[in-house]
């Protein structure tokens, strides 16, 4: 019978396309994968492997095995985590995706508090494009992923966690920013910049002018939330910036300017996903609580935004 390891690698191979990347990902030596490939394909009969000279490249059976075999490795480590989970609590390194328009302005005391509870638990934090990340909590290779809602995959486990104000800003010396309250007629045709449009805050921000009757700027795409922050201030147009990013970067600067928008309530929903079969649900659950009362008092320390 093929072996998990024997598994593990072919999947390492379907996703790098080179033995040596393979290798290095799987923790093994090129040899040692290359053999156990071969062993592989000569214990099935098939050729799953197509070798090349600056790389490698699955063949047809080979990566419809390869995505079934990526499956079988995924339940195995739900299987060995509900073993787990019977005999102690959750433990060891959880990783986590989580997007980069949230995880630094939410996670630090989030980790902390956990911490504190669990001294057995660590975070591995990885930062990525919420609909990538999603994918490979599919494929297993994190366990939870925090993000801007819609979080969409197979068999997963979406719990909301809260709402986000979304927050108007300005350069300080805009019309806009010395007027006590900004009438929605005053928007009306206003540049916005916005994230790149892999992110999910970049769907928001355009929503948002649709709704105001703002003009979405195609010419320039910030990388981060600084990047946007950066060219609001230099007078680029207005932005877009959630609520926490505002509170823990923007509160002390005085870069931009907060607009006060009459019956402005623009928000995001923020929420957690993980495997549904995952052997520490429970635990899992109860660490979107703690994020969820972290994200709650963080909000209720910000000013309250009149609308």
């Amino acid at each position: 019978m093929p072996t998990l390891r024997q598994f593990q690698y072919l999947v390492a191979v379907a996703d790098h396309r080179h033995f040596g990347r393979a290798a290095q990902a799987a923790g093994a030596s090129q040899p040692t994968l290359s053999h156990q490939l071969r062993a592989l394909e000569s214990r099935l009969g098939v050729t799953l492997v197509e070798r090349r000279t600056h790389g490698a490249e699955l063949s047809p059976i080979g990566r419809e095995i390869a995505e079934r075999a990526r499956r079988v490795l995924v339940e195995v480590k739900d299987i060995r985590d509900l073993a787990e989970r019977a005999s102690e609590s959750l433990a060891g390194t959880l990783r986590f995706g989580v997007s980069p328009t949230l995880g630094p302005y939410l996670m630090p005391p989030v980790i902390a508090a956990l911490h504190r509870a669990q001294p057995d638990l660590r975070f591995y934090m990885r930062e990525g494009i919420p609909d990538l990340q999603a994918m490979e909590l599919v494929k297993g290779a994190i366990d939870m992923l925090l993000g801007p809602l819609p979080i969409e995959g197979e068999n997963l486990t979406i719990e909301p966690l809260f709402r986000e104000p979304l927050l108007l800003v300005a350069p300080p010396d805009h019309p806009l920013a010395g007027q006590k309250k900004v009438d929605k007629a005053d928007l009306y045709n206003a540049p916005v910049l916005s994230i790149d449009r892999r992110h999910h805050m970049h769907r928001d921000v355009t929503e948002q002018c649709h709704a105001h009757g703002m003009h979405l700027l195609q010419d320039y795409e910030g990388t981060s939330l600084d990047s946007v922050r950066q060219m609001v201030a230099s007078g680029l147009g207005l932005g877009i910036l959630p609520a926490l990013y505002v509170q823990s970067e923007i509160t002390h600067g005085d870069d931009i300017a907060l607009l006060q928008v009459d019956g402005w309530k623009a928000s995001r929903s923020i929420g957690i996903a993980w495997r549904s079969g995952a052997g520490f649900a429970d635990e899992y659950l109860s660490v979107a609580g703690r994020i969820a009362d972290e994200a709650k008092i963080l909000l209720n320390k910000m000013v309250p935004q009149e609308h």
